[in-house]
């Protein structure tokens, strides 16, 4: 077909002529072809060779994404409520030790089966180790996934050994949603992933050891 076009090429008015060399100069570029023809212009060349770059732009292209990140499991908190409970009921104090050892249970039991799972746009939270979907969120409704690019502010409580993270996005409603976790995830991880991820917070982050 090439070689068609060529030989009837002298016989052509110059405006199709233009347009058989350019159909057959982008024929010959979907092979892997360069075609050296002294009819062409400069500007007939660049106009075949953008075509075969917007091509390869939209076939060949590889975008680089951001790998997911998974904080460890902390249990340093539910293992401090537990102990201050057993404490209480050392003490005869069966009162607030009954509130403190449930809460302790509950984070315990969370920190084994609950994962924040950073990925290239979002914040998710997932369940167990096959990451299974958590459902919508039972307080405020819609799904446990919010985009980094919602998050207005987030913060942690307390650097030195911290127990809740915040961040406030504008995905659930668009003045606005507080959510609060308990930090049953390696702080530093969880701190240095939010960072990245979510721009750094101003006023906290935990201090090196």
């Amino acid at each position: 077909m090439a070689s068609t076009l060529c030989s009837v090429h002298r016989f052509l008015p110059s405006q199709r002529r233009e347009k058989v060399e350019y159909l057959s100069a982008l024929r010959t570029s979907f092979c892997g072809k360069v075609v050296c023809n002294p009819s062409f212009s400069g500007r007939q060349i660049a106009r075949s060779h953008g075509n075969r770059l917007v091509i390869s732009s939209l076939l060949g292209r590889r975008v680089k994404s951001r790998e997911t990140v998974i904080p460890e499991p902390d249990y340093r908190i539910p293992i401090v409520l537990l102990g201050i409970a057993g404490g209480l009921v050392y003490t005869d104090n069966l009162v607030p030790a009954v509130p403190v050892g449930l809460l302790g249970l509950l984070l315990l039991f969370q920190t084994t089966r609950v994962r924040f799972v950073f990925d290239d746009e979002a914040l998710e939270v997932k369940i167990g180790d096959q990451l299974q979907e958590s459902g919508d969120n039972v307080f405020v409704g819609g799904r446990n996934r919010w985009k980094y690019s919602t998050f207005v502010n987030w913060e942690f409580w307390w650097p030195n050994f911290p127990i809740l993270v915040y961040f406030k996005e504008t995905q659930t409603k668009p003045e606005g949603q507080i959510h609060f976790f308990p930090i049953i995830f390696n702080g530093k991880q969880l701190y240095d992933t939010m960072a990245e991820r979510a721009g750094p917070s101003k006023t906290s982050g935990p201090k090196e050891s």
